[in-house]
């Protein structure tokens, strides 16, 4: 029996390996190379006040395909932990009390795999990489253990947990036709063509308030589920919500997350918002109380910090208050041209 798993495991590898490259060549006889992956350098998608252009988007390995890998089961209960996250690690948690009773599916969309819904398309692909937050080369388990410890605002899991081990098979199945070093396209969170002003917090809650408050609350609390053990609608500040070392506490990456997802029934072929909405609601969201986290420890090379990472030091002169709220091109400029020299 063990023979036969072994070479059934090669046949299949092989049979991926052949498909993965038919279906290349002929996407990119169809599209040209340019429009089939990105670049790690060229992974940006302008969004206009239009819809985004690249096709074909990634797409998540189907859950059909499990009946050929060895522990199907796992694979399985690491969607679940995403899809569910507070249900087993929450406030109430099954299995541990160790995060704030939001869902890694409130980040990663359609537990991972949504396109432009922050998914987690290229994370097999790119892992192990050099991170400039860290200033180290990380692995899958410390990038999972970052989002527990900022968005959830939570304690790290145990690398060799079953969590763990279950949540990273999942990530690792959805994404396994991605061939290394390479991202494709729909990935990420898209990028939102910066405005020429400051994003506004006071014309950002106006737009909540026509846009939001039904989801998530006049107060951004959110609303919990009938269980009590998890939100419906995540929490967007306060106690609950994710902290000040989160991904989406960056107004660009925030921004670029509410165009092509919210609200509710957006999807970024059919965005609701502007460019100016989105970009307005991100710096009231992220203008809000919620939980703080230590950062002192954040971009050891303080050259490398992005332009809209909101806390100092700097050094290229702009604001704090600049470099959390825009107007970011001028940063962007000064980076480029010191770059040059």
């Amino acid at each position: 029996m063990k023979n036969e798993f072994v070479i059934f495991k090669i046949l299949k590898s092989v049979l991926l390996a052949l498909a993965l490259l038919a279906f290349t060549f002929v996407m990119v006889f169809i599209t040209g190379t340019s429009e089939f992956f990105f670049s790690k350098k060229d992974n940006v998608e302008i969004a206009k006040d239009t819809v985004i252009y690249q096709k074909p988007l990634w797409q998540a390995m189907s859950m059909d395909a499990l009946v050929h890998e060895k522990d199907p089961e796992l694979i399985k209960y690491g969607k679940e932990l995403i899809a569910n996250t507070s249900v087993y690690l929450g406030p109430k948690g099954k299995v541990r009390a160790m995060s704030n009773g939001m869902n890694c599916q409130n980040c990663h969309l359609d537990a991972g795999t949504r396109p432009w819904g922050n998914n987690y398309g290229a994370v097999l692909s790119t892992y192990p990489k050099f991170r400039g937050r860290s200033g180290s080369v990380e692995n899958i388990q410390k990038r999972i253990n970052d989002c527990f410890e900022r968005s959830l605002n939570g304690q790290a899991l145990d690398t060799n947990s079953r969590e763990m081990l279950a949540i990273k098979s999942y990530i690792e199945f959805i994404g396994q036709f991605v061939p290394k070093d390479s991202i494709p396209a729909g990935t990420g969170i898209t990028k939102v063509k910066n405005l020429k002003r400051a994003a506004d917090p006071v014309r950002g809650q106006l737009a909540y308030e026509q846009k939001c408050v039904s989801c998530h609350g006049q107060n951004g609390e959110g609303v919990m589920n009938a269980e009590g053990n998890a939100y419906t609608y995540p929490p967007l500040w306060g106690p609950h919500s994710y902290n000040s070392g989160a991904g989406l506490y960056r107004l660009s990456r925030f921004a670029g997350y509410i165009k092509s997802n919210m609200p509710f029934g957006a999807t970024y072929d059919k965005p609701q918002l502007s460019d100016e909405e989105s970009w307005d609601i991100a710096a009231y969201v992220n203008s809000r109380p919620r939980p703080s986290k230590d950062l002192s420890k954040d971009w050891p090379k303080i050259s490398a910090k992005p332009v809209d990472h909101p806390f100092g030091p700097y050094d290229d002169g702009f604001s704090e208050e600049q470099h959390k709220f825009g107007p970011f091109k001028p940063i962007e400029d000064f980076k480029k041209a010191k770059n040059k020299k």
